[in-house]
């Protein structure tokens, strides 16, 4: 199961690392913080993996990101755990340029028709890479009845 959320984050912990039976290991715990109705709410991730550590390296703190991740518990000593196992982090901060990738950009159907703005930053701010048109003194009835 791979879930998603978007928000901001607003502290990375101290890398850890050890070895183990298997080699060399490496995890980072960060926090992000999201909307949730009218309130903020708070979720610690992990990544996992010398690359996934460097790939957390290119986001700082309170920059807006796009999360997947696998949710996962376990059972000890009666108590229960669970781990939020972040796979890929996008930035949603176009202006970095780092880590902003292809899914954010409108798609051929929503990039096209009056208004149309192909400028990343403005399609962020609206979340949908459409901008309406401008209005003048006419209004325009485009509906097919």
């Amino acid at each position: 199961m791979s879930l998603e959320i978007e928000g901001k984050i607003i502290r990375k912990l101290n890398v850890q690392s050890g070895t183990s039976q298997r080699g060399e290991w490496s995890k980072q715990e960060f926090v992000v913080e999201y909307q949730e109705g009218n309130y903020p709410s708070q979720v610690c991730f992990n990544v996992w993996g010398a690359d996934k550590v460097k790939d957390l390296e290119k986001h700082q703190i309170g920059d807006k990101v796009k999360v997947s991740f696998n949710p996962s518990s376990r059972e000890y000593n009666g108590r229960w755990y669970t781990d939020l196992r972040a796979w890929k982090i996008e930035s949603e901060n176009p202006a970095s340029g780092e880590g902003y990738t292809a899914e954010f950009a409108p798609t051929k159907a929503e990039g096209t028709g009056p208004g149309y703005s192909p400028n990343p930053a403005e399609a962020a701010s609206t979340g949908h890479g459409y901008t309406a048109p401008e209005q003048s003194g006419q209004e325009e009835d485009d509906l097919p009845f």
